[in-house]
């Protein structure tokens, strides 16, 4: 625990006792939250006083390094000093020391992705002259593999030269004359030396492209590694020769060994049962001096910083923490997204997220003269002896096991191998009604809007007798005007979800007196939430000037936001200014991980699993399980088709959506096989441009060409789709009249957004379509399905039986029951607020947030972390498959009810 010296030594206390918790629990959490190491802390920027500037970032350095060090590292860390070399590359810095002095036997002890790159980026800084002859690839691909071959290790053989008492082979062969000479040197160039390097070099090209630098926009859509370095390359040495010490290459540079190594510290994955998985029991920290602008290293610093903060956006976690102590410029923390400046109070409740923006937190200058706080020492668990003692021990038991199973059942499997289709064969228009489900747009909207108002009249009446009430406000997207429209917006379905949690809300409070009943006001923002940030701006000017606490219009008092059920920049724009004005808000099916930014990081509390969560369970359930049909097979024949894994992904997203590109993005880093980019956009809007390669697309009969081409090249490929419905609807259309292509089954795999059109029929005679698509709560129909979702379902047929006319077609859409458990999530902080503040506030409410919020509910079980407003732990994640005017689930992640977990549900959820 820590405890205040009597001495002016120790971290400076700027009441920062929750931040020492908080770093050392973010360095090494006890084994039961080991899971937290799971994450990627954001950014820490400490700035120190321009007056103690060299004084407080010794003392600041030296409380930090004596948390992490005790005869040794503690835990995988990195000092990286001001440099006197300001074209130094601190990645590199950080690289080698990461590399050096870990603790014994503790994961990850190997840094295959770092050291290839490091080798690759030090022959371009070296000798960028020698583009200047021609292309370097052959060069690259051999420097890179006698690097290795230095090293030692099964490659140490084919090292050149060398002492003898190295184990080098020498550069030569014996010399012999003739024609054996000549044959003895063609075997040892080729056999001994050539070739293992050769191999080597094709597969880490192939790994280190498809872990990870084949997403970086350097790679230009390659697929080589020695070519790709060889291209950009030639640029970086075109600006070196001019320029040394070139900032705009050495940035790049520094990018990519820190890239490089990020995806070396992803692996293994944190806990579980593999040896070298349950050996991660601390974090890697890299702690760095940021002198101040124009001093002597900072140019190397900040460009250290730059390049943390870049890798990170297309890097998944776990990562390092990075904690930076000096005097930051203004055009880096502007390079940094401009982050607010927090308390340590605050910026302790950082700590726990998973890559959220950089956190700038301030010394006092009183702090920095006044005794300070012992962070004490972070006490990772240590391990005695090498992870191959258990997993030689797990592999020899794992391969009894198997030899016997295989013994026993082998008479009993199939001669065939399965090519089952996931989910069975049946197209959308299998048994589908002969046209799609009526929707009374105008009438639905209205009636859902009505019945908020009766339960609001309901709350006002209540507060005249002297109860709390409170007022949350919705933000919907446009009223709609017709039946197509409505078909590509869960606004109904959120409405009513909005509704039934808002009577029994009021309902259950009649008998208690301690809960705060709550009104609700509906904002429209526009058609695609166009004027989201306008109503935003509204709003806050509006709380500004709201009744006070005990005055007899409190109720008018806003609590909270509900809505935004769309990732878009307007939506994620909106949050940040009611993150400024702290007001709390609760997302329903927005998914995008850009979404809690810049001020939004501290106020919003997203209810769904992110795209990063979504895409990887979509990119392997596409890779690995059998959903494409075979070519001329009838996938429609027989109890179980035809149908292997994709081979393929033909991505449709449109670059100008942020929900699209983040999850198209996502999906394609993850997907095991080749992937070919479709940017659609009917509006021909192409900002943000799309990735390198992609084609852009006005045109939805364009578009049905081009993905019949495709699918004519690789039949075994699946449609990945990540833009809107509408845009879908259109596809379908263009690809059913044009009809070239739809002799064989078309699969398609989409996110949420699809479940807005899909399960209203519209596709009801499309018999080529062969459906999934991502969704947030298990049918009713489901076995896994709890309680709590079964009953929620009878009560949304009743409230529809109740307030509208007509067959609904949203029965087992989830929007309705995620805006059910989001106000749910709302409302019990709001009564949590209330037990320690009797006005409400909303500083309450973000502090009751904080704290964590826990119920069993209609999408699943919901778990908030403390201190951490990323999605409930294990939040629920359903792909469901497309039969008729049902969905069928055939794969299930997540906590659908209390005690599931994706860890014991196996692929694709486990991963």
């Amino acid at each position: 625990m820590p405890t205040t010296q009597s001495g002016p030594g120790g971290f400076p206390d700027d009441r920062a006792f929750n931040f020492a918790f908080a770093f050392r629990t973010a360095v090494a959490p006890d084994n039961v939250n080991r899971s937290s190491l799971a994450s990627s802390p954001p950014l820490i920027v400490l700035r120190v006083p321009q007056s103690e500037y060299a004084a407080g970032v010794d003392r600041v350095m030296g409380a930090l390094r004596a948390c992490i060090h005790h005869n040794g590292k503690l835990v995988p860390s990195a000092h990286l000093p001001a440099s006197d070399d300001d074209s130094a590359l601190l990645s590199e810095s950080a690289g080698v020391q990461l590399m050096t002095g870990a603790p014994e036997y503790m994961t990850p002890d190997r840094y295959p992705h770092f050291q290839v790159m490091r080798d690759l980026v030090g022959y371009i800084r070296r000798q960028p002259q020698v583009w200047l002859d021609g292309p370097q690839t052959r060069n690259l691909r051999r420097h890179a593999g006698e690097q290795r071959a230095q090293r030692g290790g099964l490659l140490g053989f084919a090292r050149t030269g060398g002492p003898p008492e190295s184990g080098a082979l020498p550069a030569n062969p014996p010399d012999l004359g003739g024609l054996p000479g000549f044959l003895v040197r063609i075997s040892w160039l080729s056999f001994v030396q050539r070739l293992p390097k050769w191999l080597w070099a094709r597969w880490t090209s192939h790994r280190v492209m498809r872990g990870w630098l084949g997403a970086e926009q350097i790679a230009g859509g390659g697929r080589k590694l020695f070519r790709v370095m060889d291209t950009t390359g030639a640029v970086w040495s075109s600006q070196l020769r001019n320029d040394p010490h070139h900032e705009e290459a050495l940035q790049q540079l520094d990018r990519l060994l820190f890239r490089a190594l990020l995806a070396d510290l992803r692996t293994p994955a944190v806990g579980r049962y593999l040896p070298g998985r349950r050996r991660r029991t601390g974090r890697p920290v890299l702690l760095v001096e940021l002198p101040p602008p124009g001093q002597r290293g900072a140019r190397a610093a900040e460009r250290f910083l730059r390049s943390v903060h870049q890798a990170r956006a297309t890097a998944r976690p776990p990562g390092p923490l990075v904690v930076a102590v000096g005097r930051p410029s203004e055009a880096l923390l502007a390079d940094l997204g401009d982050p607010a400046e927090l308390t340590f109070e605050q910026a302790s409740l950082r700590l726990d997220q998973n890559d959220g923006t950089p956190v700038l937190v301030t010394f006092s200058e009183g702090a920095m003269s006044a005794p300070g706080l012992d962070l004490g020492r972070v006490a990772p668990r240590t391990f005695r002896f090498s992870r191959a003692v258990p997993t030689g021990i797990a592999a020899c038991v794992t391969v009894l096991a198997l030899g016997a199973a295989g013994l026993a059942t082998r008479q009993a499997l199939a001669p065939d191998e399965d090519h089952g289709c996931v989910g069975g064969t049946a197209s959308v228009a299998e048994s589908a009604p002969s046209a799609p489900v009526p929707v009374d747009s105008k009438g639905w909207y209205d009636a859902a809007v009505r019945e908020i108002d009766e339960q609001n009249r309901r709350a006002e009446r209540a507060a005249a007798q002297g109860r709390t009430v409170r007022t949350v406000v919705a933000f919907v997207s446009s009223v709609p005007t017709d039946e197509n429209e409505t078909r590509f917006d869960g606004t109904i379905p959120e409405l009513r979800g909005i509704a039934m949690w808002q009577r029994k809300l009021l309902d259950d409070a009649v008998s208690d007196d301690s809960a705060v009943r709550l009104r609700v006001e509906v904002r429209p923002t526009g058609r695609a939430f166009a004027n989201a940030v306008s109503e935003a701006e509204k709003l806050v000017a509006r709380v500004r000037s709201e009744p006070a606490a005990h005055s007899p219009r409190a109720w008018a008092r806003v609590v909270g936001v509900l809505g935004y059920a769309q990732s878009r920049d307007e939506t994620r724009a909106a949050l940040r200014v009611l993150g400024a004005a702290k007001i709390p808000a609760i997302g329903t099916t927005a998914t995008a991980d850009e979404m809690p930014t810049g001020a939004a990081a501290l106020s919003y509390w997203p209810l769904t699993p992110v795209n990063s969560t979504e895409a990887r369970i979509e990119a392997d359930f596409a890779g690995g399980q059998n959903i494409v049909a075979a070519p001329g097979s009838g996938a429609g024949e027989g109890p179980g088709g035809d149908c292997s894994p994709a081979r393929r992904a033909l991505v449709i997203e449109s670059s100008a959506d942020l929900y699209s590109r983040s999850l198209a993005d996502k999906f394609r880093a993850d997907f095991p096989g080749d992937s070919q980019v479709f940017n659609f956009n009917q509006d021909a809007r192409f900002d943000p441009p799309p990735p390198t390669g992609a084609t852009n697309v006005t045109s939805a009969d364009e578009l049905a060409r081009q993905l019949c081409r495709a699918l004519g090249a690789e039949p075994r490929s699946v449609v990945y789709w990540s833009a809107r419905a509408r845009d879908f609807t259109a596809l379908i259309r263009a690809m059913d009249t044009q009809g070239t292509c739809i002799g064989d089954d078309i699969t398609v795999l989409g996110g949420n957004e699809l479940t807005n059109v899909a399960q209203t029929g519209a596709f009801a005679d499309k018999d080529w379509l062969r459906l999934y698509y991502s969704a947030h709560r298990l049918p009713a129909t489901d076995r896994r399905a709890s309680d709590k979702t079964r009953q929620f379902v009878d009560d949304y047929n009743a409230f529809v039986r109740r307030t509208a006319k007509g067959t609904d077609p949203w029965v087992q859409d989830g929007h309705s029951a995620v805006s059910y458990d989001a106000f749910h999530v709302l409302s019990q902080a709001v009564d949590q607020a209330r037990l320690r503040d009797e006005s409400v506030s909303r500083q309450s409410v973000l502090v009751a947030l904080g704290g964590g919020v826990t119920f069993n509910g209609a999408t699943g079980y919901v778990s908030y972390d403390q201190g951490n407003n990323a999605p409930p732990v294990d939040k629920t994640l359903v792909l469901l498959r497309q039969v008729a005017d049902r969905p069928e689930a055939v794969v299930v992640c997540g906590a659908y009810r209390q005690g599931a977990s994706s860890a014991a549900e196996g692929a694709p959820c486990s991963r």
